[in-house]
C-alpha cells in the first residue's frame, strides 16, 4: 500500500493563477503520497472561491477517495478542472478534508513566499 504523509507546510504558500493571487496561507498542508511529487494542500478559506466554478469532474484515488473538481474563472480565461478537493476523505487522508490542491501549469503557480 502506498503511504501517505500528510504534515504543515513549512512557511506561507501562495497560489496564482493568471498572475492573480488566488490565495495564500501559513496554514498549508503537505501531502506525500509514496514517490510522487509532494502536493501543497491550501484551507479553503484561504483561497478566493469567488474565482472557482465547480465542475462535473470527478477522479478516485483508492488512497484518499474521491475528488471534485473546479475551474478557475477570472476576467480573461477559464482553467479548466486546476483545482481539486477531498470532499469526504478516506481516513488516510482525513486531514485534508476542507482543503483545495491546484493543477500545476503554465497559468497556475504555487510557491512558497
Amino acid at each position: 500500500m502506498t503511504k501517505i504523509t500528510i504534515r504543515k507546510a513549512t512557511g506561507t504558500w501562495v497560489v496564482r493563477s493568471g498572475g492573480a493571487v488566488l490565495g495564500e496561507s501559513a496554514e498549508a498542508l503537505e501531502l506525500i503520497e509514496g514517490d510522487l511529487a509532494p502536493v501543497i494542500y491550501f484551507p479553503r478559506d484561504h483561497i478566493a472561491t469567488a474565482f472557482l466554478d465547480k465542475s462535473d469532474k470527478t477522479t478516485h484515488c483508492p488512497h484518499k477517495g474521491t475528488a471534485s473538481y473546479y475551474s478557475i474563472v477570472n476576467k480573461s480565461s477559464v482553467t479548466e478542472n486546476a483545482v481539486w478537493s477531498y470532499e469526504d476523505p478516506l481516513e488516510a487522508a482525513a486531514e485534508i478534508k476542507g482543503y483545495l490542491a491546484f493543477v500545476l501549469q503554465a497559468s497556475v503557480k504555487v510557491e512558497q513566499v
